[in-house]
């Protein structure tokens, strides 16, 4: 187990039921980025990841 998938896990148990939007999603984004600059690049790299999967699954 990654030290990544207790917050992942505890996203789902505590967000799990919920729908949201992309848009949403990509706001609160923005906001973590804001407050923790340091994770600029990761997030750019998650979101781009994100944006593209429908590229990678036709390959």
């Amino acid at each position: 187990m990654y030290f990544t998938d207790r917050g992942i896990e505890e996203l789902a148990e505590r967000r799990g039921e919920e729908s949201v939007s992309l848009e949403w999603v990509s706001e609160r984004l923005r906001d973590f980025v804001d407050l923790n600059p340091e994770f600029e690049t990761p997030i750019e790299r998650f979101a781009t990841w994100l944006a593209r999967l429908d590229e990678l699954d036709e390959d």
